[in-house]
């Protein structure tokens, strides 16, 4: 069930510190301190040194649960365009894991057994491993000191780990010379977008709040015109299951599309007056609202806009790129984070927290 926001909320910025004493917008305020960190890390351990060992035969990217599925997804799409190495995407550390393989891997489980296991078989096998994962537990164990674990050094709630892992992962892929990304760009950008999202910023002037207004009583519709879109879409719509409480669809457009019900649905729904509506029917739930998600830039990318705003008039259209700049991973992580910051906005104003008041904020 979507959300029923108490709007009155989120222009009280007293009512939102107190409603908020998990400390969770100040959490996910903090994923330009938390790329910073992680950066610092990396130098500390020598990653470039470690990975300088040439082409590899493959870039093994390990899913895990939380926020690495989107995290892993994102990266294998910046990746595609030019990657010269096959990518690999899958569950598990593959069981024909060498000496010429990497292996990248974002978990915030200390004590997932099966990557543990499967990173401890990759470094047996010679495999370079990058592990972004806590410091202790059974699966920074099992690097042995034979790959570079990057600890988190900025404490977190794990659903608020996105940039953490985005920046493993492209720190990675830089040292491996498969990618150019500016992750001092992406830090700055990610405070840059923390600030336009402050609780002390009105919903005018704040796109975070301005999101949860605009999922608030409906079932989100998250579709992405590319693929770098696509896994920020998937992301946004882990965020809010995590912290609204709100189950929406994710999905790549064309796809979407693809389910004639559902695209009558949305249409029916996008406020052009139907003369078959049925006002029972209508008044049975809340109606679909779809948001198209764009990463990419460019002519072909304004053209699949246009497309998409012809076939479906009444959805919203954000895109990173027409506010900030900087190149896709940076767009990427800014649209990850304002969905966190909406999520949480969108929890707290209709009080479907859940368990996040688990995570407590460090004191001074």
């Amino acid at each position: 069930m979507p959300a029923v926001l108490d709007d009155t909320l989120l222009d009280d910025p007293a009512r939102l510190a107190e409603a908020d004493s998990a400390g969770l917008l100040r959490a996910a305020a903090m994923a330009g301190a938390q790329v910073r960190s992680i950066t610092e890390l990396a130098a500390d351990v020598e990653l470039a040194d470690r990975l300088d060992v040439g082409r590899p035969r493959a870039l093994v990217l390990v899913v895990r649960p939380g926020v690495a599925r989107a995290v892993t997804k994102l990266l294998a799409a910046l990746l595609a365009p030019t990657c010269p190495v096959p990518v690999v995407i899958t569950d598990a550390v593959p069981s024909w894991i060498g000496a010429l393989d990497v292996v990248f891997a974002h978990t915030d489980d200390p004590v997932d057994r099966e990557l543990a296991a499967g990173i401890e078989r990759a470094s047996r096998y010679g495999a370079s491993v990058v592990l972004s994962a806590p410091q202790e537990g059974p699966v920074a164990a099992s690097i042995a000191g034979k790959g570079s674990l990057l600890a988190p050094r900025i404490p977190v709630p794990p659903q608020l780990t996105f940039a953490r892992g985005l920046a493993a992962g492209l720190l990675t892929a830089n040292a491996l010379g498969l990618l150019v990304a500016d992750v001092e760009v992406l830090a700055d950008q990610l405070d840059a977008e923390a600030e336009r999202g402050h609780l002390g910023r009105d919903s005018f002037s704040n796109p975070a709040k301005a999101l949860a207004l605009r999922l608030a009583d409906r079932v989100p519709m998250l579709w992405g015109l590319d693929p770098l879109a696509v896994a920020v879409a998937e992301h946004g719509a882990f965020a809010l299951g995590a912290y609204a409480g709100v189950v929406c669809d994710a999905a790549d457009y064309r796809q979407a599309l693809a389910r004639p019900a559902l695209h009558r649905a949305v249409l029916a729904s996008s406020g052009e007056q139907d003369i078959f509506a049925d006002p029972e029917f209508d008044d049975l739930g809340p109606k679909p609202r779809v948001l198209l998600l764009a990463v990419h830039d460019g002519p072909t990318a304004d053209a699949a806009r246009h497309e998409a705003s012809h076939t479906l008039p009444g959805a919203g259209i954000i895109a990173p790129g027409d506010e900030i700049s900087g190149d896709e991973p940076v767009r990427a992580g800014v649209l990850a984070l304002r969905f966190e910051l909406a999520a949480v906005y969108l929890g707290l104003a209709a009080g479907s927290m859940g368990g996040a008041g688990q995570y407590a904020p460090a004191t001074a």
